[in-house]
């Protein structure tokens, strides 16, 4: 699923920051740290939102599924596919979808990688995490062939912007990630499908590509990301993370995005995307 944006691409960049400083885990992997100083631009959150919105159904094909339902376009959305805003773990669900999508904009908006974006487009249950692998990336070196050097990143992303206790998120996301090579073949596969029910050959092709390491070798890399509130930052906490058990640590990448009032943000996300439709 290709979704169109233009704003949100290019302020990404300006609103991530890379703090100078970075913190190492326990067994001594290096943690990149990033702030996310959003802003009150109602230009940059409507295309935001719109961005948003598209990942659970494309803006064409609302008023087709809402046909039967009696709901507007909003209420479609809030109550079959958006996560619900106040019952559990409905608030919970959000803030995960948002890490994951966040994750996805900045490997594919920052760091210039390809990211299908197929997990939320058949989510059927609102209120449940989506299956499998959490964002996968493709950084391909040429256009027209394959080469060694094309990359393959798969990230596990978990938020925590409630409450004010510290977050060991980023545990929580090397501990997932560490079981990306079991789902990998499986997250590919699915990819794979979704793009060949809708015909996009060559997608389906760009995915086959990195199906088989062995006989076409590629770059692999992993990656675990934690989002935070400020409130849920803590040093301390985040540097006692141990990554010695994953079985790519020597290719794992670490991140922590760090930002202020995030659960508000998400909210209002939600919010805008379904007001807006």
């Amino acid at each position: 699923m290709e979704i169109e944006q233009n704003i949100w691409k290019t302020t990404i960049s300006s609103w991530l920051v890379k703090m100078d400083h970075s913190i190492k885990t326990k067994d001594g992997l290096e943690i990149s740290i990033y702030e996310l100083n959003h802003l009150e631009d109602n230009t940059v959150l409507t295309d935001w939102a719109n961005h948003f919105r598209n990942h659970y159904c494309l803006d064409e094909h609302i008023d087709i599924l809402r046909q039967g339902t009696g709901f507007s376009r909003k209420e479609y959305l809030l109550n079959l596919k958006f996560p619900d805003v106040s019952t559990a773990p409905g608030p919970s669900i959000r803030a995960g979808d948002f890490g994951e999508i966040f994750t996805a904009d900045y490997l594919e908006f920052v760091l210039g990688y390809w990211v299908p974006r197929t997990r939320y487009f058949d989510k059927n249950i609102r209120n449940e995490s989506s299956k499998g692998s959490d964002t996968i990336g493709f950084l391909f070196e040429k256009v027209d062939s394959e080469s060694p050097n094309d990359q393959l990143i798969i990230c596990e992303s978990k938020a925590k912007f409630s409450g004010n206790d510290p977050s060991d998120s980023l545990q929580l996301a090397v501990n997932d990630s560490a079981k990306d090579i079991i789902r990998k073949a499986e997250s590919l596969n699915a990819m794979k499908q979704k793009f060949l029910i809708k015909n996009e050959l060559l997608n389906v092709q760009k995915v086959t590509r990195f199906q088989n390491e062995v006989d076409n070798p590629y770059v692999l890399r992993y990656g675990a990301v934690s989002h935070v509130d400020i409130n849920t930052f803590d040093i301390s906490t985040i540097a006692e993370t141990d990554c010695s058990k994953h079985p790519h640590r020597n290719i794992l990448n670490l991140i922590v995005i760090k930002g202020n009032e995030m659960m508000k943000l998400v909210h209002s996300l939600f919010n805008r995307a379904a007001d807006e439709a």
